[in-house]
């Protein structure tokens, strides 16, 4: 799968659905049929929806910790900790599941953002303060990340 592009402003229905944008949609083709995963994420008060085969692949990485180490055991936990399978409709709609909306605070104004291979489902609100936020240290992480200088690959 290509690198998803775009970030779109959505509604949530009362019933906590969300329409994909055509755009979005049309790159989520390919792996459509084969469904998606969406839990909660890391580090932000976000969601993430996952195509099943990044899931998979994802879960391959996973599957090698040694569960009788007690960290490892936690992450596992805290990591699949509300983890749902969930489908996109004939109209084009997904459904999240009451205790992710709930983690996440999505009550209608949503923002779908991609993120390279995932989809990053937010409250607009919470959206908008957490890249604010990041404007001031983006220029130094962007540095730190991008910048090493034994890149050979001539991005700049």
């Amino acid at each position: 799968m290509n690198a998803l592009i775009g970030t779109y402003e959505v509604k949530a229905d009362a019933k906590g659905r969300l329409m994909l944008p055509a755009v979005l949609k049309k790159q989520l083709a390919p792996v459509m049929q084969s469904g998606f995963v969406i839990k909660r994420a890391v580090f932000q008060p976000c969601l993430e929806l996952y195509p099943m085969p990044e899931w998979e692949k994802l879960m391959q990485k996973v599957n090698k910790l040694n569960r009788f180490n007690k960290k490892n055991d936690a992450f596992i936990r805290r990591f699949t900790a509300g983890v749902k399978v969930v489908e996109v409709d004939a109209t084009g709609r997904l459904l999240i599941p009451k205790d992710l909306l709930s983690f996440s605070g999505i009550v209608k104004q949503t923002v779908l953002a991609s993120a390279v291979n995932i989809v990053e489902i937010w409250d607009k609100d919470k959206y908008e303060k957490a890249i604010d936020d990041a404007a001031l240290d983006f220029a130094d992480l962007a540095e730190e990340v991008m910048g090493q200088d034994d890149a050979v690959d001539g991005i700049s």
